[in-house]
């Protein structure tokens, strides 16, 4: 029976927070990817999910709807333990047929020609949404190393941030954009903590406001979430803890750490990698050019390449298309 509660209390949470429009066999199918060794299959899910919406008979919905309070409010800490803080890393889940995802844009210093390039790729691919992938803005005057005193301001750089995601909007006026946190905008909440750390907790300084009011209608996706698009995790690549590390390439390196399909930003690179297991199980991951100047002074001399992807999904399939530009062109 306990079993059976605990079940029963976790779709409860995914329905709440995916809400009453979300079909239920698609909730079931998320709920068994995150929750595989509670469940046997998707259909077991969606049994249960069936029966706390009162959709399996009466019976089963009388059960459900009357367990007795002291069961659904059973003591979690039986030994009053100190209360923790916690942090939900639930998965965002992006819901969309073809994404434009752009990563290490690193405003201001952008390399215009490729990123003209990633943007007529989504023109000619139709997409309806567009993720930026984390350190679409560089923040250097808010950095903690040495700066160059005739940079951008802090000012000036969310002054261009307004003008960029006008361009999107007026060329992709139906698709949803989407932004990421990465590494670079998480300058900002480290640089108030350490200079203004009684601003924190007030609205107006809160960093998604801020993107905000330049962004109407941007959807932000903070706090190092993991993106899932259909059988497709995608993070920035600051996620694990420092650089994801491999002599051989970068998406090698994020299966090592990832096991799983995924995509990731951070390092300017572009790669592939597949393995497959025993059972014939085919897994790879990728790892995404950057949309910034390729030759910065503080590192003249590297192994960066400019590129972008685009992610086309069918329910939990999906398709990669993960392309290289030079000198302004698609490669």
């Amino acid at each position: 029976m306990s079993n059976f509660l605990s079940k029963t209390d976790l779709c409860r949470k995914y329905r709440d927070e995916y809400g009453m429009e979300m079909p239920t066999l698609k909730l079931a199918r998320i709920i068994f990817d995150n929750e595989p060794l509670l469940f046997s299959n998707v259909e077991a899910v969606r049994s249960f999910l069936r029966s706390i919406e009162g959709k399996s008979g009466n019976n089963k919905k009388d059960f459900i709807n009357n367990l007795p309070y002291k069961m659904e409010n059973r003591p979690l800490n039986p030994y009053s333990l100190p209360k923790a803080e916690e942090i939900d890393y639930t998965p965002y889940v992006l819901q969309a047929n073809k994404v434009l995802i752009m990563s290490d844009i690193h405003l201001p210093y952008h390399c215009v020609q490729s990123l003209t390039a990633a943007i007529e790729m989504g023109v000619k691919m139709n997409v309806d949404a567009i993720l930026l992938n984390g350190d679409t803005l560089d923040f250097f005057s808010l950095s903690r190393f040495a700066k160059d005193p005739k940079a951008r301001s802090f000012a000036e750089e969310l002054k261009m941030f307004e003008e960029f995601m006008k361009v999107l909007k007026n060329t992709f006026p139906k698709a949803q954009i989407y932004f990421k946190h990465g590494n670079h905008e998480e300058r900002y909440n480290h640089y108030l903590w350490m200079k203004a750390g009684e601003l924190e907790g007030v609205n107006e300084f809160k960093i998604d406001e801020i993107i905000q009011r330049r962004a109407p209608g941007v959807i932000i996706i903070g706090d190092k979430r993991i993106i899932k698009m259909g059988d497709l995790n995608v993070i920035h690549g600051h996620e694990f803890g420092g650089n994801i590390f491999s002599p051989v390439n970068i998406a090698r390196g994020l299966f090592l750490k990832a096991k799983v399909a995924a995509m990731q930003g951070h390092n300017h690179q572009t790669s592939e990698h597949t393995e497959r297991d025993m059972n014939g199980r085919i897994t790879t991951t990728y790892s995404l050019g950057c949309l910034c100047q390729l030759s910065p002074a503080y590192l003249p001399l590297n192994k960066w390449n400019n590129g972008a992807a685009i992610v086309e999904m069918h329910g939990n399939d999906f398709n990669v298309t993960n392309f290289r530009i030079n000198e302004g062109k698609i490669m």
